[in-house]
């Protein structure tokens, strides 16, 4: 007999109605959850080592899109130059001697090409007295600053030993180092997010204890999570790589955003278990929250495809990992939850406990009688945030963004810069090879008051006052390296032989001129292959030579562009800034072709992405907008409503950004995308509960009390989603460091408290005042039905319209004795005797 059925009700059942397919698939779930275990469990075995199989991307600017400046710049300079590590290397309560001998000591340590007292770009000496403004930018009161360049790239095993060398070498004294090399944002994000992770799972456990009817639905809920976040993060690696951005919330994310399908599936299995046995309320749970939970998802997942348009390649990164996030929650509360319920039916049933929410009737009550106040209140609102969120102060870099705490590499940038100010170096590309129009472009560019220095090969004094690319005649060379002059004819002589240039050997070399750059590389090059003899003095002195000219070189001079670096005495961004960007663009244009200059720099991607965030701001904007209300459409088969909930949700994200307008406060752009998208596609859910809940009851009672009802069945849900999410948020902005994320986690719980507000007290007001347009805009669409009928004992488990004895419009579950015909929406018909009748109806 099956559970659930009165004694003797069935002797022997047969289906007059082949199960739908949501309830085919619930019963496998359902009777298969031991070997669903065991796939889980091997798969949860995968993920554990193969979530550290992906690749984290540290550089925002690898985001930018192909077209912009800075991203084909980057790509030039990755191809045709070495960029060495740099190090601002603070010491104080020191003396001059002693900084003097400390930047002696970090020069000779292995992996370090320099080392000097002063700024680590054009800190040249050139022979003239320091005057006090020279000291003083690099030693002030008792501070010193020491610039150090590394022998190898910033991710160099070389450059990361040195700068453990100098960790050490500097242990004694108080010291402070900006720089990027050894400096793992992935890494030390990793560690915020785990306390983050941390805090937020008991945050969650008291949630859920306080809205769960019993105490062992917590284990459940939370193997749930595990596995569904668990699956998320060993399948990142099919990605490749993803941002640090995706990396680090996706997980608390990922908890905050789809909390809810698993307290749907909980809850109806809890309904179902009612007036049937464990199994049965399963399938039933199970084929029933499958296809309402998909439907709910939809809105989520719409505002995360927004995203995925954005033209900065950071949303795609973001938008797909979320939405794969959201899958794989939807995939264990479907297959693996149902198993967990079994197993923990009997404990569920033993800790039962009272309802810890309290009903807010009064607040249903309270809510209607301030409509006429509270709706003209948020047009006000509505409107005077929208004027404020478009004035909210936009940054694209992270100079300007103060964060709640501070990691170490931060804290040292912070005192170095106070100390001895901070630096903007941009770098100019040009085609290589006119070295008079190089230098003539530097010296206009050093005429500039908003440039600090302009350094490139043309400028580079070496030695006698020579730059690398002066031209000199075999005499001047001969003087400048000591080289016997009959030696440097031959040398010279060798070169024009090489360039074809024949002319000149036959007409005399004396005053043939060479860049001092190319010939010493040539005359480098011909004693090395031993076609030159050099005594050993003269030997070590190119040597030396050459190594300070090769390290010059290759940062330098590529196989097709020339590289200038640039130091401004302006601010990373700001109007000013990335006009005078346009301006370097200028006076570069006077002597190359536009198409063949590019700057790079942080200024240069500031600009870039202040370029594409104002096309990403409408994108993100209107899709997610047009998403959800498509989506909202279908479900409620109604224009006015989808709008009305929608006014309610963009209303709270114009008020939730007018607050960083009104303060004037500096916002990091990707937040504020991120943001609008998550809030749009996830608070939305929070609106569409309780108009859910109000058009089923208005059925039944008056409006008020539908309202009053609505808010009372609605009020579990909103507070147990919204309270995770916004403490989700709240965790994410107090504990990390990075400034991008930490804007994503205040505006998200700030975004999502003013929802919860909005959808608990203005949207009931305005579903009550708007129910005429709702009404006159709904419309129909024809679904086909199946009309069955059955007579004799039935065995009913599903939803029925029809007449039984009567009209009835129910969810039913139990045994009808007498005759049954009416449309079956989900769920069968089975009785005792002969097979049922049926009929089809179009």
């Amino acid at each position: 007999m099956g559970p659930g059925l009165p004694e003797g009700a069935e002797t022997v059942r047969k289906d007059t109605e082949k199960p739908s397919f949501f309830v085919r698939l619930a019963t496998v779930i359902v009777d298969k959850r031991k070997l669903i275990f065991f796939l889980y469990a091997c798969a949860l075995l995968f993920c554990l080592f193969s979530r550290n199989w992906v690749s984290v991307c540290n550089d925002i600017t690898e985001y930018l899109p192909d077209s912009t400046e800075t991203r084909q710049g980057l790509t030039l300079m990755e191809e045709e130059f070495t960029t060495f590590g740099t190090a601002r290397v603070m010491v104080s309560h020191v003396t001059r001697g002693i900084a003097e001998d400390l930047a002696e000591q970090i020069g000779e340590i292995e992996g370090v090409s320099s080392a000097s007292l002063g700024d680590s770009i054009g800190a040249e000496e050139d022979g003239e007295a320091e005057t006090p403004e020279d000291i003083a930018s690099y030693f002030k009161g008792a501070d010193a600053l020491i610039s150090v360049t590394f022998a190898g790239e910033e991710d160099d095993e070389s450059a990361l030993a040195a700068m453990e060398a100098i960790r050490e070498l500097l242990a004694p004294y108080d010291f402070y180092i900006d720089s990027s090399v050894g400096d793992s944002q992935a890494d030390s994000l990793a560690d915020e997010m785990g306390i983050i992770l941390a805090v937020a799972a008991v945050i969650i456990v008291l949630v859920l204890l306080l809205t769960s009817r019993s105490y062992a639905e917590i284990p459940v809920l939370l193997l749930t999570f595990i596995a569904a976040a668990l699956l998320n993060l060993g399948t990142n690696f099919i990605f490749g790589e993803i941002s640090f951005v995706s990396n680090s919330v996706t997980v608390v994310l990922q908890l905050a955003l789809a909390i809810d399908y698993a307290i749907i599936m909980l809850h109806r299995f809890l309904e179902e278990r009612e007036h049937a046995g464990d199994r049965e309320a399963c399938i039933a749970a199970v084929s029933a929250a499958i296809p309402s939970i998909s439907a709910s998802s939809l809105t989520t997942i719409s505002g995360l495809a927004a995203m995925m348009f954005m033209q900065f390649q950071i949303g795609f990164d973001m938008g797909i990992v979320l939405i794969k996030s959201i899958l794989f929650s939807m995939l264990s509360v479907f297959t693996l939850m149902p198993g967990l319920l079994m197993l923990f039916s009997k404990a569920m049933e033993r800790t039962r406990h009272r309802s810890f929410i309290p009903r807010i009737d009064r607040w249903g009550g309270f809510v209607l009688k301030l409509r006429h106040v509270g709706v003209p209140l948020f047009i006000v609102a509505l409107v005077g945030g929208f004027f404020l969120s478009n004035r909210c102060p936009y940054v694209y870099g992270y100079t300007q963004i103060e964060t709640a705490r501070q990691n170490e590499s931060q804290v040292a940038e912070q005192r170095v810069s106070d100390t001895f100010g901070t630096q903007n170096v941009i770098a100019l590309l040009v085609p290589r090879g006119d070295y008079d129009s190089e230098k003539a472009l530097l010296e206009r560019l050093e005429a500039c008051d908003q440039v600090d220095y302009a350094m490139g090969l043309s400028n580079i004094e070496v030695m006698d006052g020579h730059t690398l690319t002066d031209a000199l005649t075999p005499r001047q060379f001969s003087e400048m390296t000591d080289l016997d002059y009959e030696l440097v004819c031959l040398l010279y002589t060798a070169y024009a032989a090489e360039e074809e240039a024949y002319g000149r050997i036959v007409g005399g070399l004396d005053d043939y001129a060479v860049p001092l750059m190319d010939m010493f590389f040539f005359a480098y090059d011909k004693a090395e292959g031993g076609y030159v003899d050099l005594d050993e003095g003269q030997q070590a002195d190119l040597d030396d030579l050459y190594e300070q000219l090769d390290n010059a070189r290759v940062q330098m001079l590529g196989e097709n562009y020339t590289r200038m670096l640039i130091n401004l005495n302006l601010p990373e961004e700001g109007a000013e800034t990335f006009a005078f960007l346009q301006t370097i663009h200028r006076e570069a244009e006077r002597y190359y072709d536009a198409d063949s200059v590019y700057l790079v720099g942080d200024s240069t991607s500031d600009y870039d992405l202040s370029v594409s965030f104002a096309r990403d701001n409408i994108m993100i904007s209107v899709l997610s907008v047009v998403f959800v209300i498509i989506v909202l459409l279908f479900t409620f088969q109604s224009v006015g409503l989808p709008i009305l909930l929608i006014l309610v949700i963009q209303g709270s994200i114009w008020i939730n950004f007018s607050f960083p307008g009104m303060a004037q406060k500096p916002i990091f752009f990707l937040s504020y995308l991120i943001v609008t998208a998550i809030q749009m596609g996830a608070n939305i859910d929070y609106a569409i509960v309780i108009s859910s809940w109000y058009n089923e009851l208005k059925a039944e009672m008056s409006r008020r009390d539908a309202i009053v009802q609505a808010l009372n069945l609605s009020f579990p849900t909103v507070l147990t989603s919204g309270s995770i999410l916004s403490s989700a948020g709240f965790l994410i902005a107090q504990i990390t460091t990075e400034p991008a994320i930490v804007g994503i986690g205040e505006c998200l719980c700030r975004g999502t408290l003013i929802s919860m507000f909005l959808v608990m007290f203005i949207l009931p007001q305005i579903l009550f005042l708007g129910d005429g347009i709702v009404e006159r805009t709904r419309f129909d669409l024809k679904v086909p039905e199946v009309a069955r009928s059955a007579h004799g004992t039935v065995y009913v488990n599903g939803r029925v319209r029809g007449r039984i004895s009567g009209v009835v419009d129910a969810q039913i579950q139990g045994v009808i004795y007498g005759d049954v015909s009416g449309m079956l929406e989900t769920g069968a018909y089975q009785k005792e005797e002969e097979p049922a009748h049926e009929t089809e109806d179009s």
